[in-house]
């Protein structure tokens, strides 16, 4: 029998085992809060649990998953793709099939690149599901989709982290959002595959080592897509699979690693291996031209509709800053103000570099000069032996001296200031020499890869219909030549004109720094491979034995540059910085089995001695042969600014038979419009806004005017009638009514819409305003035309107004009195012509640069030419980046083009308007 100590004794035990059962569920409650996933809207700032979601799949494919009306339908759709592959005639299958694949890529491409677009800039599916209410418990959709929506989070209805009524309206639409994008992807895959099976074919008379390669290779590819699919779902999740950020925001970091570390945009390079190892399959040239239009779709979608949206949220504009040095300015003498303006120019003038072509350029002259001649000597020319073997010679020169001689010029750089030195003996400077060897780069690499192509072209015949691989060695070889020009791109963007033309030769780094960004992500060395991948293409097209000896002898001395120019460089300049392994690397190492990975160690490590080896042998014989190395005979080489011309749009001409059948049913005397704050230029009659003001104007309509009246903007040249408006608008309109368009671009602008008159109860009114994108940003006259229920028939047209750059013309005095002349003048313009007022700079100091975009600089560019009659490139308005050096450059550039003006101006003052260029801001 138990003792009351016993009974006490027991019971405590259990209150103790109690306690701590309790603590535990406690403690994985809260582990089971803190692995919740909590999104956010941008605009709002409302935080929401986001439930767990599962791929399309899963979702559509997996007999647990219930299935709702929205899934059968999907399900519904894909069976009759199947039916029609197994019902349809043999001579119509096929091209049915490419229809319908081609219907669901541009679906794809187009469609959903076009909705994601502007639910990116305007959230447009967020309003059209406000606008039509859907969400409404009177919505003939509401059941249906609350349904469909609950069936795919059930556990977080159960628990109460998801309630349909009480979600943001942004998550729900993104929701709704995936069920279409479920349908088009499952239809573009699967219609895809059943075209590639009704594509395929059996080659006649291949040998069986070449169908086993096929379906190997096939095999291989398709097995390395669906790692990178599954392996792309296991980072991003379903949140950035189905586009979310472009409806909300996860606070959760993702760790990029996996598939994200061997390429860029895995999803949409890599990630579209498959295809061609489908095409593999398929032995289909049909299907391999279908996957490479599809490829480069995707390539598109990409590059307009994501690259940009990432851009905008993941890395905004820095906020606008002020000055560090206010007030202050360097006051140099003349010598001291020539050669700081010459580093002031050559670091506004550098963003050109290699992408900017400019024919006025000393360098890009001669490059395309030699060019011309090559291309000449090479189309008129025979292609006999002799020839085809001065042009083999020829490239092997250029080759022996884009490696050897330029190899030679850069060690000497970097081991004791060789070529700077020789600038410097003849009372030049640095940045002279830093000139000079861009150009002696930009034309030795021009010419290498040009006469490669000559000596190519020369050896080169036309494949007969009947050669096997003719068709594929082509396509291979077009496929090596764009990523080798991809791979070019990408490293200049990745390093800039800096680093390509290897700068930390010639400057000394005060903390050198080396970081892996870019393509150098996934690669140390880019160009030791897919660098040469164009070479390897030309040698493949060509299928010459001379062409391959000089093809390996290419991509060998690009090895050897590596090796003995660049990597001793790298490793006395950087140190312990310079990573040993790559992305790419990394990731196959993580995915080999061991034994094969101890394997490739082995092997690699025979290369590594053999190559090091090479090297030390090179070396030898390069250190012997220094004495008799020729010197370089270098020429002096100027930058000049380039000048763009404003591309003038296309106009686009209506239809009008729809508008000429519905007449007005109103009074068009009822109508008007009056621009609000335009004014009186002197005397004259003529209305004049300043260029880049925001033009605000009323008008008046009948109260029972149609919701579908809008107001466009017009050049007054471009219409011939009064009574119907017969070009397109291009973007520069507004709605009169809010809500009339499915869409917020026709809302934007509205300021007021139907007051009732003052005087007149039959009337209304309203305010609308034309700023950024929906104004004119040239000097013109223009009018405002108001149009009828949707169509082009015109009830009212403004007064024509002029939009005005006012020309600056006197600007005497001193060279300050003429800079704050100019500050005057260009303040208010530039700060008009940024879109985002904030970022705008308030005085002549703040800066700018970081933030203003290309189109802004365009515009800043154009009142500075119709003010002050100076023509910039927009990389100086973003270089110089604060309105007191663009006031210093107009007015240097002023006091240059003085001589040349037509005008009889009175002479300048003895001081003109020389100032010293203000300080550079620090990058």
């Amino acid at each position: 029998m138990a003792t009351t100590e016993d009974v006490a004794t027991l019971k405590a035990r259990i209150a103790n085992e109690t306690t701590k059962h309790t603590e535990k569920m406690e403690e994985a409650e809260e582990t089971t809060k803190q692995r919740k996933t909590y999104g956010r809207i941008p605009h709002s700032g409302q935080i929401f649990v986001v439930p767990q979601t599962h791929d399309m799949v899963s979702t559509l494919l997996s007999p647990s998953t219930p299935k709702k009306s929205i899934d059968i339908a999907i399900l519904g759709v894909l069976a009759i793709h199947i039916g029609l592959f197994f019902t349809l005639p043999t001579a119509l299958r096929t091209p049915i099939l490419l229809v319908l694949f081609l219907f669901w890529r541009a679906s794809y491409n187009f469609g959903l690149g076009y909705l994601l677009q502007a639910q990116s800039k305007y959230g447009q599916l967020v309003f059209w599901a406000k606008k039509y209410a859907i969400f409404d418990p009177k919505s003939p959709f509401y059941h249906i989709i609350r349904e469909d929506i609950e069936s795919k989070v059930q556990e977080e209805v159960k628990n109460g982290d998801y309630k349909f009524d009480e979600a943001p309206i942004e998550y729900n639409t993104w929701l709704v959002f995936r069920r279409l994008v479920d349908l088009i992807l499952m239809c573009d895959f699967v219609s895809y595959v059943l075209m590639a099976m009704s594509c395929a074919e059996q080659p006649a008379n291949e040998e069986w080592y070449l169908t086993a390669g096929r379906w190997l290779g096939g095999s291989v590819l398709f097995l390395f897509n669906l790692w990178v699919k599954l392996d792309a779902h296991r980072v991003v999740k379903d949140f950035a699979w189905y586009w979310g950020d472009f409806f909300y925001l996860i606070d959760q970091n993702l760790t990029f690693d996996g598939v994200y570390e061997i390429a860029p945009h895995p999803m949409y390079s890599v990630g579209y291996a498959g295809y061609y190892g489908i095409s593999l399959f398929a032995a289909s040239y049909t299907v391999l031209c279908v996957s490479l239009i599809a490829h480069a779709a995707q390539f598109a979608f990409l590059s307009a509709v994501e690259n940009p949206h990432i851009e905008k949220t993941y890395n905004p504009p820095a906020p606008r800053k002020k000055s560090q040095n206010q007030g202050e300015r360097p006051i140099l003498d003349d010598d001291a103000s020539s050669s700081s303006g010459a580093v002031f120019t050559e670091q506004s003038t550098s963003e050109r570099g290699l992408m900017s072509l400019d024919i006025f350029n000393s360098v890009h002259f001669s490059s395309l000069l030699l060019a011309f001649y090559l291309a000449a000597f090479t189309l008129l020319t025979p292609s006999t032996t002799a020839y085809q073997v001065l042009f083999i010679v020829h490239a092997l020169l250029w080759r022996l001296w884009h490696s050897v001689g330029i190899g030679a010029i850069l060690v000497g750089q970097s081991n004791n200031k060789s070529y700077v030195r020789h600038f410097l003996k003849f009372g030049d400077t640095r940045e002279d020499a830093w000139r000079n060897w861009k150009g002696v780069y930009f034309v030795s690499l021009s010419m290498t890869h040009a006469s490669f192509v000559a000596a190519a072209w020369k050896l080169y015949t036309f494949p007969s219909m009947d050669e096997r691989f003719a068709i594929f060695s082509h396509v291979v070889g077009l496929m090596l030549i764009a990523l080798q020009v991809w791979t070019a791109f990408s490293i200049h963007e990745s390093l800039g004109e800096f680093g390509w033309f290897y700068g930390d030769f010639f400057f000394d780094l005060p903390s050198p720094h080396l970081t892996y960004s870019g393509i150098y992500r996934y690669l140390n060395n880019p160009e030791r491979l897919i660098g040469c991948a164009g070479i390897w293409g030309i040698v493949l097209m060509v299928s010459s034995p001379a062409i391959f000896l000089l093809g390996l002898f290419s991509h060998v001395s690009a090895l050897l540059f590596l090796n003995l120019v660049e990597s001793p460089h790298m490793q006395k300049l950087y140190g312990s910085q310079v990573r040993r392994e790559a992305g790419v690397a990394k990731t196959i190492r993580k995915a080999i089995p061991p034994p094969v990975a101890d394997q490739v160690r082995m092997f690699q490590g025979s290369v590594d001695k053999i190559v090091h080896e090479a090297t030390e042998f090179i070396e030898e014989l390069l250190e012997r042969s220094k004495p008799r190395l020729p010197k370089v005979v270098l020429g002096l080489v100027k930058d000049t600014q380039a000048r763009f011309a404003p591309a003038r749009l296309a106009i686009q001409l209506l239809n009008d038979t729809e508008d000429e059948k519905s007449a007005p049913q109103q009074d068009a005397a009822k109508y008007s419009l009056n621009i609000l704050n335009a004014q009186r230029r002197g005397s004259s009659d003529t209305l004049t806004v300043p260029y880049g003001e925001p033009i605000t104007l009323s008008w008046t309509a009948p109260k029972d005017h149609s919701k579908l009246d809008w107001i466009g903007l017009y050049k007054i040249s471009d219409n011939g009638s009064r009574e119907v408006t017969s070009i397109a608008s291009m973007g520069r309109w507004v709605a009169v009514t809010k809500d009339a368009y499915d869409t917020k671009v026709a809302d934007s602008g509205i300021i007021s819409s139907d007051v009732p008159h003052a005087s007149d109860p039959t009337m209304v009114t309203g305010e609308v305003c034309f700023a950024g994108e929906k104004s004119f940003w040239q000097n013109g006259i223009y009018e405002f035309r108001y149009h009828q229920n949707g169509k082009h028939h015109v009830m009212a047209i403004s007064k024509p107004f002029e939009i005005l750059a006012e020309k600056v013309m006197e600007m005497d005095g001193t060279g300050e009195d003429v800079e704050g002349v100019v500050e005057k003048c260009l303040l208010p313009v530039v700060r008009r012509c940024f879109d985002e007022k904030e970022l705008a700079p308030e005085g002549a100091e703040d800066e700018f640069g970081d933030v203003v975009k290309e189109e802004e600089a365009k515009r800043i560019v154009y009142a500075v030419r119709e003010m002050f009659g100076v023509d910039l490139a927009p990389s100086v308005v973003k270089a110089d980046g604060c309105v007191k050096r663009l006031a210093w450059r107009v007015g240097n550039a002023r006091k240059v083009l003085a001589p040349f003006s037509m005008r009889n101006l009175r002479p300048s003052s003895p001081t003109g308007i020389s100032v010293s260029p203000p300080s550079s801001p620090k990058r």
